[in-house]
């Protein structure tokens, strides 16, 4: 239950901030707004209010909102209703209105991060020598090393950061270590042989050897008061931070260095999100903020039926002083739902691999 409440709760509110930028672009710029709806498909909620109506659809992953004059040829324009209509404004105010969908997905982060930090506080690492996570089978697990221990010295030098730990194994040269320990308030030695392996980046890519012993640091984090100014400086570095390795993620699967089994569509999405709610709303919120970064750049990709690819065709449109033809324009857009369609599939069908492994192994 909860996977389904926070799913219903970050993706409609991700999708009311998103059609929201491409909304108010547009009445900004005068062009009539027909239609806001928060999903796809048959009416669910509606109601009229000026000259839009407002509508809850069946179908939730998505929102549109309908514009008067949006596709020439769709509906007849009359002379005077022209400067109401979409497409008789000038080439860059009808780029700022499909760009306002993704820049508001971006904007609501940064405010999200901002409230986060000035309310809660910047969070840091706390650098400690707490030993977070011991893999299985490693040389550090066969020593008898557990999570929470503190290494307090190695080969009896004193241990008062995560990197001097580090150091001190890298630079054994493979020659067996004395690590001391505190667990639980009783000091234990250990002997261990660092192993020479891969060392790999946050994508996994091999970046050198390095002698370890299978043990990862503590994630412990403390938050640190924080000014309205530091706040909004570490938001907006917190967005660009997750754009960028949001761009890296989709060059690295494209590269194939990331699996393509690591997308998740909407089951893992909910699946996360509950997580999330009961590791407190702080989390959760956290997560919307990611999902509002993920939501804008994924958008810009200049896919047909995505914002990106309509970016793409009206910048062409700039260049060329003259729209796209309506049969390249028909055929990009069935480019385009057939690589969401597929897509969508890919993604569903990974969620159901993924619970049905679970499934097997429990």
């Amino acid at each position: 239950m909860n996977a389904v409440l926070s799913f219903i709760i970050v993706l409609g509110v991700l999708i009311f901030v998103h059609e929201l930028g491409h909304f108010l672009l547009a009445k900004a710029f005068g062009v009539r707004v027909l239609k806001f709806s928060l999903g796809f498909g048959n009416k669910l909620v509606g109601w009229q209010w000026g000259e839009t109506e407002y509508l809850i659809s069946a179908f939730p992953l998505g929102g549109y909102v309908k514009m008067y004059g949006e596709h020439q040829g769709e509906e007849e324009v009359q002379p005077e209703d022209r400067h109401r209509s979409f497409s008789h404004k000038a080439v860059w105010q009808r780029f700022g209105i499909v760009f306002g969908g993704p820049f508001f997905n971006l904007l609501f982060a940064v405010a999200l991060f901002f409230c986060l930090f000035f309310f809660a506080g910047i969070p840091e690492p706390v650098d400690s020598t707490r030993i977070g996570e011991v893999s299985v089978g490693s040389v550090a697990d066969q020593a008898g090393l557990k999570p929470g221990d503190i290494i307090r010295s190695i080969d009896s030098v004193p241990t008062v950061s995560w990197i001097k730990v580090s150091e001190r194994i890298k630079d054994s040269g493979g020659k067996a270590v004395t690590l001391v320990v505190d667990r639980q308030g009783k000091e234990l030695t250990f002997t261990a042989k660092p192993v020479l392996q891969k060392e790999k980046n946050l994508f996994g890519e091999e970046v050198g050897e390095r002698y370890m012993l299978g043990i990862v640091r503590s994630d412990e984090i403390r938050y640190r008061p924080a000014s309205i100014g530091e706040s909004g400086e570490a938001a907006l570095l917190q967005t660009w931070n997750l754009g960028y390795l949001t761009v890296m993620g989709i060059v690295k699967m494209v590269q194939r260095i990331i699996p393509a089994s690591e997308l998740g569509g909407p089951i893992r999405i909910a699946e996360i999100a509950g997580q999330q709610m009961e590791a407190g709303w702080m989390n959760l919120l956290y997560f919307m903020g990611l999902l509002s970064v993920n939501l804008g750049i994924l958008n810009l990709l200049p896919v047909p039926v995505l914002d990106g690819g309509h970016l793409v065709f009206l910048s062409l449109e700039a260049v060329r002083r003259k729209p796209l033809s309506d049969r390249t324009m028909e055929i990009s857009q069935k480019i385009g739902i057939a690589i969401l369609g597929t897509l969508m599939v890919f993604v569903f069908y990974n969620d159901i691999l993924r619970l049905v492994k679970r499934w097997l192994m429990s």
